[in-house]
C-alpha cells in the first residue's frame, strides 16, 4: 500500500514538475491557460448552480392526504402526519364550537400508517371510543374509531387504495430531481481545471499532495453518489451545492495556507461521515427524540469546555488546541442545539420540554458571553428566536425577549472592550487604513481588483489575518472574481428557500423546526460574514458555511446541511422518510386489486 502510494505521488510529482518546466519554457501558455480559465470556471458554476437551483426551487411540494377526519356533514383530509386539531384559526383541523380548546388535541401518523392520539391540555377532554385520552400521552386511534373533541364527534377514516395507488403515481412522476450524472460531470471539469490553475499558480512549489486531494474530492463525490443510487435514493442537488462550496474552499485553502489542505479535505470526509450518520438518527422520529436530551447536555459541555480549556484569539475565548489543531466547539454545539430544540407536536407544547429549552439557551448565550464569543452569540440567539416562534408563534412573547436581550447587548458593549472596539472601527476603516481598518481595507482593496471573474486561483495578493476564514468572501472575490462570490451566496440563499418551502409539506414539525433554525442560522452567519468583509455590518469573526478553512466550521456546516436533508419531502430524496420495501408495495398492489374486483 505504501509503495502504491509512493509511487502515485512520485508520478503526479513528475508530471508536476513536467508542467513547470512547460510553462518555464513556454510561459504564454500558463498565461493563456489563467486567462481563458477564470472565464470557463464561473460558467461551469453557474452551469452547475443554476441546474441545481431550478431542481429545487421547481418542487412544488403538493400536500398529500393521508387520512381523513369524518364529521358527518364535513369529512376533512388530514395532509400532515402531524395534525393540530381546536378552535384557533391556524389549526390543521378548525372546530368552531367554544367548547373546544384553542390547541385541543394532535393526531399523529406513525411511520407505519397507525395514528396516535394526543389531548393536550384541553378543558373539555378528548376520548376514543368513549375512552378519555390522558393528557400529553398517547392513545391509538385505528380507522373506523369514533374520537370526540369536547361534544364533537368524529371518526378516523382510512385513504382508499385508490387513492394511494394515484398518491404514490403522482409522487413518483411529481418533483422528479435532476438526474446527478449531469452534475457530476460539470464538478469533475470544475474541480480538474480548478487543480491545474492552481498547480500553475504555485509553480515549482506546489504540492503532490493538491492533486491527490482533488482527485480524491472527485472520487468522493462520485463514490457518495453512485452508492446512494444502488439504494434507489435520488435527490443530490444539496449535496452538490456543498460540493461546490468545498471546492472553492479547498482552493482558497491552498492559495492562503497549503499546509492546511490536507486538513481541510479531512474535514470535509468527516463532514460528510456526520452528515450521514445524522440523517439516520433523522430517519427514526423516536431515536431523536430519544437523542434531544443527549445533544443539549453535549452542546453545554463543548461551551463549558470551551471556558475551561479554551484560548483566546482575537479577543474571543472560543479556541481548544490540541498539539497540533486547534477546535471550535462553539461550532458544534450549534448543531447540537438545534437539535435538542426541535420537537414533534406531542412534546411542543409541553411546558417542562419549552422550559428546559429556555434553560438550554440561557446557558449557552452565558457561556458564550463569558467566552467575548459576540458573534456565535448572535447566530444563537437567532436561532433560538426562529425556534421559539415556531414553537408557540406568540409575537408579543418574542418582542418582550429581544427587548431584553437587547438592553442586555448595550450593557455588554459597555464592558466588554473587544466587542466595542470592532463597534467603534465599523463604517470607520478607511479613516486608519493601517490601523484598526487594516484587515477590512486590505481585504475589499483586493477584491475589488478581482472584477467579475477574479484574477485566478492562486494569483491573489491578499495575505491578511483571516483571509482564508472570516475574510473568505474578499479572497474568493479577488481570485475568483464577483460572479463566483455572489454564487456562493446564492448557494446558500437557495437551500433556505427549498428548506422554507418544503417545510409547508414536512412530515413532522421536528424536521420543520431544525430545517428553518438550521437554513436561518446559514442564512444569518453568511450575512455576518459577508457584509461583516465589506463593512456593512460589524466584524465579528464568524465563518462563511462550506466556504471558509476550518474543521469545525465545516463539520457544522454539513450538520445543517442533514437537517435541511431531513425535510426533503420528495420520494426517495431525503434521509427522514423509509423507502416502501418490495413487500409493502406488492401488498398495497393486492390491495388495490382487491378494491377494485368489489
Amino acid at each position: 500500500m505504501t509503495e502504491t502510494f509512493t509511487g502515485v505521488s512520485g508520478a503526479l510529482q513528475a508530471g508536476m514538475d513536467s508542467l513547470y518546466s512547460l510553462s518555464q519554457q513556454f510561459p504564454e501558455i500558463s498565461a493563456w491557460y489563467t486567462t481563458v480559465i477564470r472565464f470557463v470556471l464561473p460558467v461551469l458554476g453557474l452551469l452547475i448552480l443554476l441546474t441545481a437551483i431550478r431542481s429545487l426551487l421547481s418542487v412544488k411540494h403538493t400536500a398529500e392526504v393521508w387520512a381523513y377526519l369524518n364529521f358527518g356533514e364535513q369529512r376533512i383530509p388530514l395532509t400532515h402526519w402531524e395534525n393540530i386539531i381546536g378552535r384557533q384559526k391556524t389549526a390543521d383541523v378548525v372546530i368552531d364550537d367554544p367548547a373546544v380548546s384553542r390547541t385541543h388535541a394532535a393526531l399523529i401518523r406513525q411511520p407505519d400508517d397507525t395514528w396516535n392520539l394526543y389531548d393536550l391540555g384541553s378543558t373539555s377532554g378528548t376520548y376514543v371510543r368513549g375512552r378519555t385520552a390522558p393528557a400529553e400521552e398517547p392513545l391509538p386511534v385505528e380507522f373506523g374509531d369514533e374520537i370526540s373533541f369536547a361534544d364533537i364527534p368524529a371518526w378516523l377514516e382510512a385513504v382508499s387504495p385508490e387513492e394511494k395507488q394515484a398518491r404514490r403515481k403522482r409522487r413518483a412522476g411529481l418533483d422528479k430531481p435532476v438526474s446527478p450524472w449531469g452534475l457530476l460531470i460539470l464538478m469533475s471539469f470544475f474541480q480538474i481545471l480548478t487543480c491545474i490553475q492552481l498547480i500553475i499558480s504555485t509553480g515549482e512549489k506546489a504540492d503532490p499532495a493538491l492533486p491527490l486531494i482533488f482527485l480524491g474530492m472527485t472520487a468522493v463525490m462520485w463514490i457518495y453518489c453512485l452508492t446512494l443510487r444502488a439504494f434507489r435514493r435520488v435527490g443530490f442537488e444539496m449535496e452538490m451545492i456543498a460540493f461546490f462550496l468545498c471546492t472553492i474552499s479547498l482552493a482558497v485553502t491552498a492559495s492562503f495556507a497549503p499546509a492546511s489542505v490536507p486538513k481541510q479535505f479531512f474535514a470535509i470526509l468527516l463532514g460528510m461521515v456526520g452528515f450521514l450518520v445524522l440523517g439516520w438518527f433523522l430517519r427514526d422520529l423516536s431515536r431523536a427524540n430519544a437523542l434531544r436530551k443527549f445533544m443539549a447536555v453535549l452542546a453545554v459541555l463543548l461551551l463549558a469546555a470551551t471556558l475551561v480549556l479554551g484560548s483566546s484569539s482575537g479577543g474571543a475565548k472560543n479556541w481548544i488546541k490540541l498539539g497540533g489543531m486547534s477546535l471550535q466547539p462553539s461550532e458544534i454545539a450549534k448543531v447540537c442545539y438545534i437539535f435538542a430544540g426541535s420537537a414533534t407536536l406531542d412534546r411542543l407544547f409541553r411546558k417542562k420540554n419549552l422550559g428546559l429549552f429556555m434553560a438550554l439557551t440561557l446557558i449557552c448565550l452565558g457561556c458564550l458571553a463569558l467566552m467575548n464569543d459576540f458573534g456565535a452569540a448572535a447566530i444563537f440567539f437567532v436561532t433560538f428566536i426562529v425556534i421559539a416562534f415556531l414553537r408557540s408563534g406568540d409575537w408579543a412573547t418574542l418582542a418582550l425577549i429581544c427587548g431584553g436581550c437587547g438592553a442586555g447587548g448595550l450593557v455588554l458593549l459597555s464592558v466588554k472592550p473587544h466587542v466595542l472596539k470592532r463597534f467603534a472601527s465599523w463604517g470607520h476603516i478607511w479613516e486608519d487604513v493601517y490601523g484598526a481598518g487594516f484587515q477590512q481595507t486590505h481585504s475589499l482593496t483586493a477584491a475589488a481588483s478581482g472584477g467579475l471573474v477574479g484574477v485566478g486561483a492562486g494569483n491573489g495578493w491578499l495575505n491578511v489575518t483571516a483571509a482564508d476564514t472570516d475574510m473568505v468572501f474578499c479572497k474568493v472575490c479577488e481570485e475568483w472574481g464577483l460572479i463566483i462570490a455572489v454564487l456562493a451566496v446564492l448557494c446558500i440563499v437557495t437551500l433556505a428557500v427549498f428548506a422554507v418551502r418544503a417545510c409547508r409539506a414536512g412530515r413532522s414539525s421536528f424536521y420543520t423546526i431544525a430545517a428553518c433554525a438550521a437554513t436561518s442560522l446559514m442564512v444569518f452567519q453568511t450575512c455576518l460574514n459577508v457584509f461583516g468583509a465589506v463593512d456593512i455590518l460589524p466584524l465579528t469573526g464568524v465563518t462563511f458555511p462550506f466556504l471558509s478553512n476550518g474543521g469545525t466550521s465545516m463539520l457544522a456546516s454539513w450538520g445543517m446541511l442533514a437537517f435541511l436533508k431531513a425535510s426533503d419531502t420528495r420520494q426517495n430524496a431525503s434521509f427522514a422518510i423509509r423507502l416502501p420495501s418490495r413487500r409493502e408495495l406488492r401488498h398495497e398492489q393486492e390491495e388495490f386489486d382487491q378494491y377494485a374486483e368489489d
